[in-house]
């Protein structure tokens, strides 16, 4: 009976870890965290440059629709 335990816990083990090494997670040396970093940081710097386009815009509407009256 105890060899059956340790036989289903050393299983366990060994196929938590090959699934947390398969499943996508950051490991030492992987360079994928580096990339999906970068990936972000596109992102957010394209979300702040549309904001700042759509202020602008918002600007010169506005501007425009004082200079009207």
């Amino acid at each position: 009976m105890n060899k059956l335990i340790v036989a289903l816990v050393a299983s366990f083990f060994a196929v938590s870890g090959f699934a947390a090494s398969h499943a996508g997670a950051p490991m030492a040396g992987a360079s994928a965290p580096a990339a999906a970093a970068s990936g972000s940081k596109k992102a957010a710097d394209k979300k702040a440059a549309d904001k700042k386009a759509a202020d602008k815009k918002a600007a010169a509407s506005k501007k425009a629709a004082s200079a009207a009256k």
